[in-house]
Order: C-alpha cells, then sequence, then structure tokens
C-alpha cells in the first residue's frame, strides 16, 4: 500500500510520530492550502499545535500561534485538582496565561464562574483573547495579579497557573523546536525556577477571596522547597495548592 504522503514528508523530516501528527493536522484543518502550509511548517520545525493553528488541551481546541507558548498535556493535571478542590469557585483567574487554554477548559467546566485571564505577552494576549471569545473567558495585558482588572481585588476563589518554573541552567534542555519558537520568558523560572511563583504568591493575599487558592504545577524537587500542600504527585510533577 502507497505510503500517507503528509506521513512520508513528516517522516522524512524526523517527526518520530507521523502518523498521529497527520491526523492531528486532518482533524483541525480541510482546506488542501492550510494542510499544506501547515505540513511545511512543521517539516521546517514549527511545533506541530503552532503550524496547525490549534493545540487539544484537556479535551478542549484552543488557538496558538507561532512565538505563543504551547499549552502542555501535564499541565491538565492543574486543572483537574483545581476543578475538583474548588467546584464552586464564582471567580477564577489564569495566571501567565499564555494563549489561554486553562481559563478556556475552566470556562467549561465552571460554567457559573467569571473566568479571567492574563499574561504579560501582548502576543499572547491577542490569541487568548480569540480563545476567550469563542470560550467565554476575558484577556488582559499584565504582569500577573497587577494586569487584572483592580474590582477583582480580594474576590478570587480559585487561581491556576502554569508557570514558568524551568532552573535556567536547564532551559538548554527543552527541544530545540519549542525554544525556536516560544519566548524564553514563558519557560524560565531563574536560578531555582521558583522566581516568578515567589512573585504571584508575594501579592496573593491581596487577591484571593476568603478561602481562596491557588494552584500550579511544579517539578516534584521543587514542590519539597515550597509551603504549599500537594494535591497531585508522580514521578516528575506535583500540582501544589497554597492559600
Amino acid at each position: 500500500m502507497r505510503d500517507d504522503p503528509i506521513v512520508a514528508r513528516l517522516r522524512a523530516a524526523g517527526c518520530v510520530f507521523a502518523e498521529q501528527e497527520a491526523a492531528f493536522i486532518r482533524r483541525h484543518l480541510d482546506d488542501p492550502r492550510d494542510v499544506e502550509r501547515a505540513v511545511a511548517g512543521r517539516v521546517t520545525g514549527l511545533p506541530l499545535e503552532q503550524a496547525v493553528g490549534a493545540a487539544e488541551f484537556a479535551g478542549t481546541t484552543v488557538a496558538v500561534a507561532d512565538g505563543v507558548f504551547v499549552p502542555r498535556i501535564r499541565a491538565e493535571s492543574i486543572i483537574r485538582a483545581a476543578v475538583h478542590d474548588l467546584p464552586d469557585a464564582r471567580v477564577a483567574v489564569d495566571l501567565g496565561c499564555g494563549c489561554g487554554a486553562l481559563a478556556a477548559v475552566l470556562a467549561n467546566r465552571l460554567p457559573n464562574a467569571d473566568v479571567h485571564a492574563v499574561d504579560i505577552d501582548p502576543a499572547a494576549v491577542v490569541v487568548a483573547r480569540c480563545n476567550g471569545r469563542r470560550y467565554g473567558f476575558t484577556a488582559h495585558h499584565g504582569s500577573w495579579w497587577d494586569g487584572l482588572p483592580h474590582d477583582l481585588r480580594g474576590r478570587v476563589d480559585l487561581a491556576v497557573g502554569y508557570l514558568p518554573h524551568v532552573p535556567s541552567d536547564h532551559v538548554l534542555t527543552i527541544h530545540p523546536d519549542f525554544r525556536s519558537h516560544e519566548p524564553l520568558a514563558a519557560v524560565d523560572g531563574g536560578p531555582d525556577g521558583l522566581d516568578h511563583l515567589r512573585t504571584v504568591l508575594d501579592t496573593m493575599p491581596k487577591w484571593l477571596a476568603p478561602g481562596g487558592r491557588f494552584v500550579t504545577l511544579l517539578s516534584a524537587w521543587q514542590a519539597d522547597q515550597v509551603g504549599g500542600r500537594v494535591l497531585e504527585s508522580d514521578d516528575g510533577d506535583a500540582v501544589v495548592m497554597f492559600g
């Protein structure tokens, strides 16, 4: 049987999961011109999601773009733990939202919540606003809590964030395709990877409602260094709650 031409091109470019990637492309794109654009981009090293312009995250399809952080599947555990712990949250925020993947899933799973997202990267906010219009959340431009509307102070029941937490000297271990197409600031967490978490925790009390919580994902060894409550843990990652 003749090989699938898209699979063949992806395999020749070194894509280990060529069949799955070809299926992903066809799942999200119909126009042959769009398919060709995506395949050509992937062959040159563009991450699959950015090549297609879409990512699948926790059962939700969100728009992404070149130069914007691609949501990591491992971050789905943040949503799972957060919604389980605070299913009645009325105000929820996604800090450092990137394309707004966490916010989109929160809006789906907490239909009665007022969901907001914030990021300091203007390109990310453009994409997050696109996803916000689709899924029903509001995206803001700014740095962590300070980018949110002031009237949310003291009212946030649930905050989530897949914060940059890769130690600076480990950044080069990230796959080169992602390093070339995502902002360094989206992954670099400083010497021990915890600089941004410290910033978020420093002003968190001003924003959380009584009983409010902030949930994030850290490496297991990082979780041992902070004072939060571990909600989920495996060999490499830990979902940690603060507040």
